[in-house]
Parts: structure tokens; C-alpha cells; sequence
């Protein structure tokens, strides 16, 4: 399954990545929720992949509609292309996205960045790689020295929530960048290149794959309640450990 899903993801990354210099074909599938040709076209070659090899396993993509296709014990969840608003803008900040969950729980992720080519891959109980070397979270202790990545959501209610807690934060970490990408934050945390990351508004394929990584390379994941994480949950907060409880207090006081 691990071989799978780094071969699809890999296999998507260069659908996206020959049509990022062409004319961008997009449509809105929500309200700022954005759709383009390189997404559907992706993630067609990640489920026909998926199927041809484990056709009893069920399916879970960002643009099949958010409907599990196929039941039983693995699910695979999948965003073929997880920042597409950046994508369409030209902002080089997206990536593909895979997770497999053994009822319910993650067991493997895989999230590839194409421009870079950054293969970030996890396995429940094997520990995080970036191109197959080890990662791990930052050292950083305290949330005053921390940068940390946030996304605003989609709606206006959410997104004015969230400009309340980034003002808070603002003034207690060393600095906070929006990504734009839920997966490839959640990567970077566990790459160490950022200390946490909070959002809202996620879905499965947001996270599936990323917080499998975050827990294996030595950080902390929770609702914006502080309860443990499930991929089911719209709002998360990821850490490398050492600051979570002073962020958490802050997400918990203003988006929970």
C-alpha cells in the first residue's frame, strides 16, 4: 500500500505540475472554494491506480464529492491537488495528498510537493521521511520563538473568527505565515520547518496524511479543545510538543 501511494502521488505531481505553466481551467464548487482541470485530472490517474490494486478498499477524494467509495477495512483518502487557489494564482504552494486509514485510524501517508520534489511519507509505528531521510519536529520551547502556519477557511463567520485568534497569537509567537495548503503545513511541522499549525475548516484529505506525519516524526496533534484527533474533525492543532498548551489555550479561547 505504501509503494502505492507514493507512486500515485508522484504520478499526480506530474499531472499538476505540466499544467502549472499553462492557461489556468477552473470553476467554483463553493463559495471561494475553487476547482481546476489539474485537480480532476489528477486525482483520475490516483483512483484508477488505487482500484486497479486494491479493489476492495474504499475510496475518499476531495472532488468525488467527499463520499467514500467502496467499504471495508482500509480507506484511502485523497487530495490530488491541496492548494489550488495558490495553483491558480501561480503561487508555488501546493501538493498532492494521500492517507490510508485502518478503520478509521491513519496507517500510512504520503504527500508529495512536484515542484520541489518533496516526498514526505509516514507509517504508523515507522517514524517520518523527507526523501527517504528522517524528520522530526523542531526543538523550539517556548511560543514566543515559534512560527507557526495557519489557514483563514472559506466563509466570511470563519474567517473573521480566525483573524481574532491569529491577532492573539500574533502577540505571544515569533511570527505566523498562511500556507494556503492544510497538507503541506501539516509536512512542514514535521519537517521541523514550522513549530505548529492551526486551521478550522478541514476535511479528511486535509489532514489524513499529514497527521500521521506529525505524530511520527515526535509532535502532538489535538482538536482546538485539546481532545485527541480524528481525521473527522474540521478544526486541528499540530505542534512539535513543546509550545502546544500555550497555543492551545489560544485556539480553545477563540476558535473552539
Amino acid at each position: 500500500m505504501l509503494k502505492t501511494a507514493i507512486e500515485a502521488a508522484r504520478e499526480a505531481g506530474r499531472v499538476i505540475a505540466e499544467r502549472y505553466p499553462s492557461e489556468r481551467r477552473f470553476s467554483l464548487k463553493g463559495f471561494r472554494d475553487l476547482v481546476s482541470d489539474a485537480d480532476t485530472a489528477a486525482e483520475a490517474r490516483i483512483i484508477e491506480l488505487i482500484a486497479r490494486r486494491f479493489p476492495d478498499h474504499a475510496i475518499l477524494s476531495e472532488e468525488g464529492g467527499g463520499v467514500a467509495a467502496g467499504a471495508g477495512e482500509y480507506t484511502w483518502v485523497v487530495d490530488p491537488l491541496d492548494g489550488t487557489t495558490n495553483y491558480v494564482h501561480r503561487l508555488p504552494v501546493f501538493a498532492v495528498s494521500i492517507g490510508v486509514l485502518e478503520h478509521g485510524r491513519p496507517l500510512l501517508g504520503v504527500i508529495y510537493d512536484p515542484l520541489r520534489d518533496h516526498t514526505f511519507v509516514a507509517h504508523r509505528g515507522g517514524g517520518a521521511r523527507l526523501n527517504n531521510e528522517p524528520i522530526q519536529v523542531s526543538a523550539v520551547p517556548h511560543l514566543n520563538e515559534a512560527l507557526l502556519g495557519f489557514d483563514w477557511g472559506h466563509s466570511d463567520e470563519m474567517r473573521t473568527k480566525v483573524a481574532g485568534c491569529a491577532a492573539r497569537m500574533l502577540t505571544h509567537c515569533g511570527g505566523l505565515r498562511v500556507m494556503g495548503s492544510a497538507c503541506l503545513a501539516l509536512a512542514y511541522v514535521a519537517a521541523g520547518w514550522l513549530d505548529g499549525y492551526f486551521q478550522a475548516g478541514l476535511k479528511p484529505w486535509d489532514t489524513a496524511a499529514g497527521v500521521l506525519l506529525v505524530s511520527e516524526a515526535g509532535g502532538c496533534c489535538s482538536t482546538l479543545r485539546g481532545e485527541a484527533y480524528q481525521v473527522s474533525e474540521p478544526g486541528c492543532l499540530t505542534s512539535n510538543g513543546a509550545i502546544h498548551d500555550p497555543c492551545l489555550e489560544i485556539v480553545k479561547g477563540t476558535l473552539a
